[in-house]
């Protein structure tokens, strides 16, 4: 081992710390921070369903898609700047690592003025048709996503600020901050909600009002660590430098989430065209999707935990380690996601009951709940192994096992099953589509253990 890279493991507790303890100690304050946020949305759910009414949480439901819309463009800057600055500060490059930060915040600004742009000129019309003429829901959805969009800059500088500091090796500051953050989220929405009695605007106010807390939270911590990368960095190079490798790394994961904003408008528009009292489906929808949103971001927090571990051993030459981690991720995921699956087979109506005390929402969300979750087990791990292959600078086998399922398997199946069988058939889409992913996830492992790169040729590639 040369000097230099002595030295750098001596600094990089990614490259010094036991693989396992080092996997605990990074995926459980992420865990913390990602259950805290769906934890949010779903309390947010609750006092939008109990205190406003099931017209209200059809018309937040209706907004899913725009909000994965920006979920996936927070996600564009942000993973895609990870999976360089891990590697960068793997090999100890700390000015190199400071360019690709500064790159994410010039991408992360132009993206905000375009979805803002969007927004303005044909966000109403969107809506209005994701509603099917139904403007008692679509009036009090667009006013939601107005605000959210406006606060959209925030939420991408919130995105590019906590992913730097997991790839440095403070997810323990995040987790703390997200806690707070997202108790004062609570505490706001109901405020607006039940007592200012705001509506479903006063949801959007509260989540843009914390997320602005956050960021600044955030700063304040890069500004008095002076182990990571100053705050300097942001303004000592271009804000346009290595926007094609940042695109090309993050785009993937973010087609996925507009993915899966595409598989949600699919199953509002069925909704729409065959239940003839829509408003009840959408309302059990999206419920369902508030749950599985809670249930998807502690598998995330695992594979980006991943994504952070091979990012920096990959850099340092260490795939040993990285295999490691993979193996223990995977297992960790299957469990987690097991455990989904038997809740949603189980206790769908229960916690529809939870959001709406009309027992026809609170059927259809377990009638939705148990198709859709019969394969869930799946899911997580095919998750964590696109992370390790974006983290090692794989785009093409990280977009096979995050784009193929949501941009065509689903949409596909859903169109398909619903025209065949009708409401009661359609979701038996998302089972098939996971059946059909795993598949493509066997493959590429088999074929990926043929024809994989050394970590030195990957390196070299890289350098040039």
């Amino acid at each position: 081992m040369s000097v230099g890279r002595a030295a750098n493991a001596i600094d990089n507790p990614f490259l010094t710390l036991p693989v396992r303890r080092l996997f605990l100690s990074n995926v459980l304050p992420m865990a913390v921070v990602m259950s805290t946020s769906g934890l949010l949305n779903v309390v947010d759910g609750i006092f939008v369903g109990r205190f406003i009414g099931a017209q209200a949480l059809a018309a937040v439901s209706l907004a899913f898609p725009v909000v994965m819309l920006l979920t996936a463009l927070t996600t564009l800057t942000g993973g895609g700047m990870s999976s360089l600055l891990a590697r960068r500060l793997g090999k100890g490059a700390r000015r190199e690592a400071g360019a690709v930060f500064a790159g994410a915040h010039g991408l992360a600004l132009v993206l905000s003025a375009v979805v803002i742009l969007g927004a303005l000129t044909a966000g109403p019309g969107i809506v209005s048709f994701l509603a099917s003429g139904n403007d008692a829901v679509a009036g009090p959805a667009k006013t939601y996503l107005l605000i959210l969009i406006l606060g959209a800059p925030v939420q991408f500088g919130l995105g590019l600020h906590a992913d730097a500091l997991r790839n440095e090796g403070r997810s323990g500051h995040i987790a703390l901050l997200s806690v707070l953050v997202n108790l004062l989220n609570v505490a706001a929405n109901y405020v607006a909600i039940v007592i200012l009695d705001l509506g479903i605007a006063g949801s959007a106010i509260g989540t843009v009002v914390a997320q602005i807390v956050g960021l600044v939270l955030l700063l304040l911590a890069r500004k008095r660590d002076p182990a990571l990368l100053p705050l300097s960095a942001i303004w000592a190079t271009s804000w346009l430098s290595e926007w094609r490798q940042i695109l090309a790394l993050g785009l993937p994961l973010s087609l996925s989430f507009i993915g899966m904003a595409l598989v949600a408008s699919t199953v509002l528009l069925a909704i729409g065209n065959v239940a003839a009292d829509h408003g009840t489906y959408i309302a059990a929808y999206g419920v369902v999707t508030r749950v599985l949103g809670l249930a998807f971001l502690p598998q995330m927090a695992i594979a980006l935990t991943t994504q952070s571990i091979t990012g920096n051993n990959v850099g340092a030459g260490r795939m040993d380690r990285a295999g490691t981690a993979l193996r223990l991720a995977i297992g960790c995921a299957f469990l987690w996601c097991l455990g989904v699956t038997l809740i949603g087979l189980l206790a769908g109506e229960t916690i529809g009951a939870l959001f709406s005390d009309k027992q026809e929402v609170i059927a259809a969300v377990g009638a939705i709940m148990r198709p859709m979750t019969a394969l869930y087990a799946v899911t997580g791990p095919i998750l964590v192994l696109a992370m390790h292959f974006q983290a090692m600078g794989h785009p093409l086998r990280t977009a096979a096992l995050t784009l193929v399922k949501p941009w065509f398997l689903t949409p596909a199946l859903v169109t398909v099953l619903n025209a065949h069988s009708g409401l009661s058939g359609l979701w038996f889409a998302f089972p098939f589509a996971d059946a059909t992913l795993l598949c493509v996830a066997l493959t590429i492992v088999y074929f990926g253990r043929l024809y994989d790169e050394s970590p030195t040729t990957m390196q070299a590639k890289e350098r040039s």
